[in-house]
């Protein structure tokens, strides 16, 4: 984390930033989160994604620069009021620099505006999740200690394997351009793999 300011950290203390790596996202809050073990600072929110249009995440989730952080319950249905997720490409894995043991999974989506021809945007959506080894044994772990917990307090369990981590950001074409002699990364990878490639620099809002 390095200084600066921003005004959307949430429990961030003053003068830092959250620019964590995929790594750190998934092993650091992710696991953390499905273990139901304390996470410190405790800074990206709980929030229900689908309801919300990517642009309408600013003061919900844990904003940093053109980002949004939070941790969002996994569904099939990726579906707000004014369009839908749509999965790029395949899921790739995270994998931990010290072991390169896989430690998650990461999978892109493409915002659609939802219309009578649905509209590609510019939001891009990365869930991360837990491998499926690891989630069920988080899952056993959570289900044993929830069930004693529960049983004490004649509340049902609820079921942590199920969560993921979700970062939004709105992509900048224009800016990329300008970068002469970048990398291409794995999200522009996916993005010239697609056929209909000349279809993805259309409007990124709805008024």
């Amino acid at each position: 984390m390095a200084a600066a300011d921003h005004s959307h950290n949430f429990n961030l203390p003053p003068g830092f930033r959250f620019h964590p790596t995929d790594e750190e996202l998934v092993v650091h809050f992710l696991h953390r989160k499905a273990a139901l073990l304390p996470c410190h600072p405790d800074v990206i929110p709980d929030l229900d994604l689908f309801p919300y249009d990517p642009w309408e995440l600013e003061g919900k989730a844990l904003g940093e620069g053109n980002r949004w952080y939070f941790y969002s319950r996994k569904i099939d249905a990726r579906v707000t009021d004014n369009g839908y997720w749509n999965p790029l490409g395949r899921d790739d894995p995270v994998l931990s620099t010290a072991t390169s043991q896989v430690v998650g999974m990461k999978k892109y989506f493409l915002f659609h505006a939802a219309a009578a021809d649905p509209i590609k945007t510019n939001w891009i959506m990365h869930e991360y999740r837990l491998p499926d080894a690891v989630s069920s044994s988080s899952s056993s772990s959570s289900s044993s200690s929830s069930t004693r917990s529960s049983r004490r307090r004649g509340r049902p369990k609820r079921d942590y394997s199920k969560w993921v981590l979700c970062r939004v950001y709105e992509r900048d074409e224009e800016k990329e351009e300008e970068e002469d002699g970048a990398e291409l990364s794995c999200l522009d990878e996916v993005f010239l793999s697609l056929e209909d490639l000349d279809e993805i620099s259309l409007p990124t809002r709805i008024q």
